[in-house]
């Protein structure tokens, strides 16, 4: 086996930049933007569920000792549980809490679909564009005789296309596909254990819902008669 029989830039460049200029042709600058920024996060540590949930101990322990109404916000760096830790406070309510991460959950779930979904396309489209390199190649091959060098280089050139489509989808862009999927699958999961945690530690300190007043008083307004 000899490695340096298996690079060819003119093929290289059929296969990959072919693949990226219909990807982004076919998925729009948005996605490949979503893409692109998702590939970067793969680089960078994910959600710290421990570490959040330390920091927001010590807010925590303030809640329950002065209650919510006496709480100042604090921001801790991370976007959504800045805005639901401040939305629980401003509003004394379960609820904005919950809407909050929703709100967030929403918009990280549309960017990490669109991420996979880009992905994916470069992955089916790869193997084309080893089949259009491969046809490109064949399409050279010499008419006459005497020309067995080009014949051999047509031949190399029609073969490292196809191998270079099938590695560049099913060993690049799919499997970075998945992991960008699983990184927000378990960034959604941590997330969540934060938020059933924090909802949990300060119930006890939220004031009683007006509603559940309400229907208390005319209990007893009913039993009165």
């Amino acid at each position: 086996m000899q490695p340096e029989n298996l690079f060819d830039a003119g093929s290289a460049l059929i296969v990959v930049g072919g693949t990226c200029m219909a990807t982004v042709l076919r998925c729009g600058l948005g996605d490949t933007r979503a893409a692109l920024a998702a590939l970067m996060g793969l680089g960078r540590t994910s959600f710290d569920a421990a570490r959040v949930r330390s920091e927001l101990a010590v807010h925590v322990r303030g809640m329950q000792a002065n209650g919510v109404i006496r709480t100042e916000p604090r921001f801790f760096g991370d976007a959504e549980i800045d805005e639901a830790t401040d939305a629980l406070i401003g509003t004394r309510s379960i609820a904005s809490l919950h809407r909050t991460h929703l709100e967030h959950k929403r918009e990280r779930n549309r960017n990490a679909l669109r991420a996979v979904r880009t992905l994916t396309q470069a992955a089916d489209l790869a193997p084309v564009f080893g089949l259009a390199g491969t046809l490109v190649s064949l399409s050279q091959l010499p008419a006459g005789d005497g020309a067995g060098g080009s014949f051999t280089a047509a031949i190399s050139m029609a073969v490292l296309t196809t191998l270079y489509g099938l590695l560049l989808g099913n060993l690049f862009f799919a499997p970075l596909a998945r992991a960008v999927a699983r990184r927000a699958s378990d960034e959604e999961k941590a997330r969540q254990r934060v938020l059933d945690w924090l909802e949990k530690q300060v119930a006890g300190a939220l004031p009683a819902a007006p509603a559940a007043n309400v229907i208390k008083h005319k209990a007893v307004a009913g039993q009165a008669r």
